[in-house]
Parts: C-alpha cells; sequence; structure tokens
C-alpha cells in the first residue's frame, strides 16, 4: 500500500524551477552549476527540475554561438549532465545550442536517470528590438518525427515530443523555449490538449521595467487556459550584460494560481520548488467539457510520446504545499474583503431581482438571532435599500419555542430594531403543545422526551407560520438555512427550515457567512449599535435551540452532532468541487488542519477558534460527513432557488451538484478505510 504519508501518494509532484549562477560561455562551469542545484533537488525529492534557455552556452554570447571550440563543449557538457544524473532522482530540463544537419538550434534536453530522453528545439524565433536569434538559429517550426546525435547517443528531436512516466508517479509533460509563450498560439496550448499537464518553459528573457508582471500574466493565464500546471525559468547572474540585464525569475503556476517565484535580481543560484496538483488538474480537465471538445476539434497535434519511469521515492515526502483550511474562506485580509463584498451583493441582488419579479411587497423572515437568519436579514434590508422601498416593507418574526435562550431572543429583537424593519413576536410553544398532543407524544404528558419528533414539530411550526404569514401579508418567504446545513442534511426537510420561496443563504457555507457578518460591522456602513449585536450573534454559539438545556448545562450544539463546521466545508468543498477521493481529502485536512502554527489564518478567526484536528479526528468527521452527506442527498434535490454564491459550488439540483437520491456512501467510506485504517 502507497505510503499515506508521502505526496507522491496523493497526486502531487514537487518540480523546481531553477537559475544556475551562469560565466559567459563557459559550458564546464555551467554543467556543474546545474548539478549544484540539480543535488539540492535530489535532495528535497523534486520531480522535474527546469533551467533556464541555453543554460549549458550562456544566452547573450552572439556570434559565440556559431564557434565549433564553444559548441564541442557544450555537448561534452551536456554527456556529463547526463552521467551524473543516473545517481539523481529528477528529471532535468536544460537549454543547450546543438548542431543538427549543417545547422544550429536553440534546444531544451530532457534527461533522466544518465539518459538524454530527447531534444526540443525553440519553435519561434524573436527578430525584433533587442533580439536578432534568426542570426545564430534556425527555426524547430516543422520539425518533427526526427533525431538528433548528442554527447554519443541518437535521441528523438523535434517540437512533436511529450514526455511521460510510466511509473507509480504518472506524469505527462511538454517543454517549450522562452518566445514560444509570447506567441498568440503557444506550442504548449496543443500538447495540453494532447495530455500535458506540466508545461515547462526554458527562458532567457532579459528584464526592463514591468517584464516580470507580463510575464507572470502570461503564464498564469496560459496555465488556466490550459488547465496545467506551467514552470518558468529566466536567466540570471553571469549572463552578459553587455546590452541587456537579467532579473533571473523563476516561477511555477498552476490553473492561474501562482504557487511559487524566486527572489528577482538574485546574487547567487536560486531554486524555487512546488508541489503541483496533479489529481486536481486531471479532475479540472475531465468535468470542464469544452477542453474535451476542443480536444476534438483541434485534435491533439500527432504528437511522439517520450517513455521513462519516475517512480515515488523510497521515503515518504512530506507535503510542503500550502493547504487553505478555509477553502471558501481565503486567508488574505485584502482578498477575503474582496470575497465578501462580492457575496454579499451576489445576494442582494439575488434577492431585489426576485421580489421585482414577483411584484410582491413584503419579505417575510424568521429571525432567530443566530448566524444564518442574522446574514438574511442584513440581505433582506439592503434589498429593499436597492429597490427604493422601505425597511418596514421586511417583516422579521421571532418564533420562541422550548429552548429559545434569553441570549439569542435578545440579539434578534436588537437586530430588528437596529436596522428598522417590521418586528413581531410568535411563540410557537402552544401550537407545538397542541401538536404533540395530537400526536400522542410523551412530551405532552410531561415526560422530557426531545426526539426527533419533538424538534421537528418545531421546525416546522416555525416555517409553517411564516409561509401563512407571507400569504396574509403578500409576500415570499426569504430562506436562511446555508450550504453547509444543506451538505450535512441538517435540515428539517419540507416543513422546516429546507424550504422557502428563495433562500439567499443556499450556496454561503457556515465558515464563510460569520465573515459576511463581520465585514458588514465593520463596512461602517451600520450603526455603531447594529455592529455590537452583530459581534454579539458572532459571540453565540451555533445551536438550533430546539432541545432544552437543563439547568447548569450547555445549550444544544450543533457541531457535536455533526462535527466541526470548519472541517466539514473543508470536506464538502474537496468532494463536491473537484470530486477528490475520501482519502486524499483526509491527507489534504491533516496538512491544513494539522498544526496550529502552520500557514496563514483569516484575519478576526477569534483565538480560541484556531485549533489543531489530530488525524483520527480528521478521519471520525470525514465518515460523519460522508454518511451525512449521501443520506440526504433526498433533500438537496427538492430546493427552493438561490443564487450560486461561491467557485466552490452550490448543490441545487439545477445548478453545480445533480445526484441520485438513493445513492449510498459505502464506496466511499470503504476507500477511507482502505487508505486510512482506524489504527492509522
Amino acid at each position: 500500500m502507497a505510503d499515506f504519508n508521502c505526496l507522491y501518494s496523493h497526486g502531487f509532484l514537487r518540480v523546481a524551477s531553477c537559475v544556475p549562477s551562469g560565466r559567459v560561455a563557459d559550458p564546464a562551469f555551467a554543467a556543474r552549476a546545474h548539478l549544484e542545484l540539480a543535488a539540492q533537488g535530489h535532495a528535497r525529492d523534486v520531480g522535474v527540475m527546469l533551467f533556464p534557455e541555453l543554460g549549458l552556452s550562456s544566452y547573450a554570447i552572439d556570434d559565440l554561438l556559431l564557434q565549433d571550440a564553444l559548441l564541442d563543449r557544450v555537448e561534452t557538457a551536456a554527456g556529463d549532465l547526463v552521467a551524473a544524473s543516473r545517481d539523481l532522482y529528477p528529471v532535468l530540463v536544460v537549454g543547450a545550442p546543438l548542431r543538427r544537419e549543417g545547422q544550429l538550434f536553440n534546444t531544451a534536453l530532457v534527461i533522466h536517470r544518465g539518459a538524454l530522453l530527447g531534444a526540443v528545439p525553440k519553435s519561434y524565433l524573436p527578430n525584433y528590438r533587442e533580439f536578432y536569434e534568426r542570426r545564430h538559429f534556425v527555426p524547430g517550426l516543422g520539425q518533427r518525427g526526427g533525431t538528433i546525435r548528442v554527447a554519443g547517443q541518437e535521441v528523438p528531436f523535434g517540437t512533436d515530443l511529450l514526455f511521460r512516466s510510466r511509473g507509480s508517479v504518472p506524469l505527462t509533460f511538454h517543454v517549450e523555449v522562452c518566445e514560444d509563450i509570447w506567441v498568440p498560439l503557444p506550442p504548449s496550448t496543443r500538447a495540453a490538449l494532447a495530455g500535458a499537464e506540466l508545461l515547462l518553459n526554458l527562458s532567457a528573457s532579459n528584464i526592463t521595467i514591468g517584464k516580470a508582471r507580463h510575464r507572470r500574466l502570461l503564464c498564469a493565464s496560459h496555465s488556466a487556459r490550459c488547465i496545467a500546471a506551467y514552470a518558468y525559468s529566466a536567466a540570471g547572474p553571469g549572463e552578459s550584460t553587455t546590452d541587456l540585464a537579467w532579473d533571473g525569475q523563476a516561477a511555477i503556476f498552476e490553473n492561474g494560481d501562482a504557487l511559487g517565484e524566486s527572489e528577482r535580481f538574485p546574487a547567487g543560484p536560486t531554486l524555487v520548488a512546488a508541489d503541483i496538483d496533479l489529481e486536481r488538474l486531471r479532475q479540472e480537465r475531465m468535468r470542464t467539457n469544452t477542453f474535451g471538445d476542443c480536444v476534438r476539434e483541434e485534435g491533439t497535434g500527432g504528437f511522439r510520446t517520450v517513455g521513462f519511469v519516475l517512480d515515488r521515492p523510497a521515503a515518504a515526502v512530506p507535503l510542503e504545499r500550502v493547504i487553505e483550511r478555509f477553502p471558501y474562506v481565503p486567508a488574505d485580509a485584502s482578498r477575503l474583503a474582496e470575497e465578501c463584498y462580492e457575496a454579499y451583493n451576489i445576494q442582494v441582488q439575488g434577492l431585489a431581482q426576485r421580489l421585482a419579479a414577483t411584484g410582491v411587497r413584503h419579505a417575510v423572515i424568521g429571525v432567530s438571532g443566530g448566524l444564518d437568519s442574522t446574514q438574511a436579514l442584513i440581505v433582506a434590508t439592503r434589498a429593499m435599500d436597492r429597490l427604493g422601498r422601505p425597511r418596514s416593507d421586511v417583516l422579521a418574526y421571532t418564533l420562541p419555542g422550548f429552548a429559545t435562550s434569553d441570549a439569542t431572543r435578545a440579539n434578534a429583537q436588537a437586530l430588528i430594531a437596529a436596522l428598522g424593519v417590521t418586528g413581531s413576536e410568535i411563540d410557537i410553544r402552544p401550537a407545538a403543545r397542541q401538536m404533540l398532543a395530537d400526536l400522542g407524544h410523551p412530551f405532552a404528558r410531561g415526560e422530557p422526551v426531545y426526539d426527533v419528533t419533538f424538534e421537528n414539530v418545531q421546525a416546522g411550526l416555525r416555517t409553517d407560520y411564516l409561509f401563512r404569514l407571507a400569504n396574509r401579508a403578500g409576500g415570499l418567504v426569504v430562506g436562511t438555512g446555508d450550504l453547509s446545513e444543506l451538505g450535512l442534511g441538517w435540515c428539517t426537510y419540507g416543513v422546516g427550515d429546507h424550504m422557502s420561496h428563495y433562500n439567499v443563504n443556499a450556496s454561503v457555507p457556515k465558515t464563510l457567512i460569520q465573515h459576511l457578518i463581520r465585514f458588514v460591522a465593520a463596512s461602517g456602513d451600520v450603526s455603531p449599535e447594529t455592529a455590537g449585536v452583530l459581534d454579539a450573534v458572532l459571540a453565540t454559539e451555533i445551536s438550533p435551540e430546539l432541545v432544552p438545556a437543563e439547568a447548569g448545562a450547555a445549550i444544544q450544539s450543533t457541531q457535536q452532532v455533526v462535527g466541526p463546521y470548519a472541517l466539514q466545508d473543508f470536506n464538502l468543498f474537496y468532494l463536491t468541487r473537484y470530486g477528490f477521493r475520501p482519502s486524499r481529502i483526509a491527507f489534504l485536512a491533516e496538512r491544513a488542519w494539522g498544526d496550529v502554527e502552520r500557514g496563514r489564518w483569516p484575519a478576526n478567526i477569534p483565538p480560541e477558534d484556531r485549533r489543531a484536528y489530530s488525524r483520527a479526528e480528521i478521519r471520525h468527521w470525514l465518515r460523519v460527513f460522508l454518511t451525512r452527506f449521501f443520506a440526504n442527498q433526498f433533500k438537496r434535490s427538492a430546493l427552493p432557488n438561490g443564487p450560486k454564491i461561491t467557485a466552490g459550488g452550490s448543490l441545487s439540483p439545477r445548478g453545480d451538484w445533480r445526484a441520485p437520491s438513493d445513492a449510498g456512501a459505502q464506496v466511499w467510506l470503504e476507500e477511507l478505510d482502505a487508505a486510512l485504517p482506524p489504527e492509522a
């Protein structure tokens, strides 16, 4: 069985983009410099290492590129790298000028375990502004199906090469050189269509003001368009500065995300490594059907596949990649503020449009003093503001039951007053007692029986009252239940919080709702009194308040039953957004939550909530999640309307998630148990 603790067992690949120190036209020095970094990569179990364009000769040496003495030494240096690679784990991708059939090519050499796997010529040669590569080189365009002899080996040569591992680390990668990424249709585009997940670019790329930003834009956007990882390495210290300068920019991107970038203008050699998520890329390509359409329309380019074997290292390799604890809540403060602004306005716009389209006058909402109803009430008031209607058109009701606490009731009433909506209270206990008596429930005889019937009688009555109030007032019921509750089935089907006329929170996870409320409280758009009430709501234990607490005991806690929302939102995201197998979700969760000091926390997470979870806890709550998620699909198959909020997706049967109501969790539970037994 693969080692659970190893990143290579879970579809990750460690890639390094390197900038060695150079010396003008000194291939022997260049080979040593490359091998010094290769040794570092070997020590870190890097799978693929990328080096700059023409790294074995130097780039900015002009007509020295046409000197046989130099070209002979380049081949010798290439042979030295091939020989030294026998004892190195990584695949090495290095740049060299090579002669073939009386012509000179700017090439990338792919080397692994004592073998030269192939040579890829640069397709597009710039001959504008400071560049005049056509003076020395022949374009690689049209070079397909050939071979080249280098350092005593006859190897594949051409722009039609894909390199594919047949080992226990499955991987397909493609190589292009510098200018190839700057053209309208980079060669790697067709390589991605042909199956390459990792795209590599050896570059020299002199630096001018603003050029580094342009490179990032090109590489990041290309990785997103190709649903691929893209590694880039530019020449650095030691290149000739006769007329140009070099910043040594090395960076790695994945599907639009920047995973790592080296320090620019380094004084010495640099290596930036990142753990790319190959399984994420494969999942994205599989579910993005237009990617497959493009493959069929454009073809796969007739690439040749060069096989090699990359196996997992003998020892487990810990994942170095930062995994966000809260996939719905970015740790970066500026990005979090932007996403809260967007989520908040999506909710407001959705409800405002529904109110305008239906022509109803009132928005009817039940307010408990908890997180979800607080957010929904704020959204309802702002929807009225946007429509130019009085906030009094929002009809907010508190509906206390047998377990409603004084604190939450006070919070609800204070919020209603602070926001200026029309507030009323209906005590549901008399009606609940009558219904329980009609049902012959023991509670009606004075017995303290607090079963699911006892709870759902209260939940159902609250919703029933709201719908009848909406009928009477000519309004619609605004739903409050959130995405996390829908994922866990923590909602009363049909007659309870599962149902509404329009649910503004349906696609908002619990972990994000807290930050949306904080965003409003700190925005300056609400009064200090309102901000104070919002802070009080945020400090309240998450509870359905359906079961009375015994004297001196804590109130009913949702998270003690369904698990910590922090973990369950994590599980929900990776199961529904990416379709990852449970063992992989557990692996990622342990990386995200196993150490309280690892990585950044989003702003305003209270100190008491900054905790770690053990592997046993992660496994336990993941099993709870899987069991509840599959058992409650029937609730998600019958959801009211509500806007999609996050890129993580919604659970609407008309949107991101469509599943049968009678599927079981056994396959997923068995996969988790096989990879991570209880005693592990």
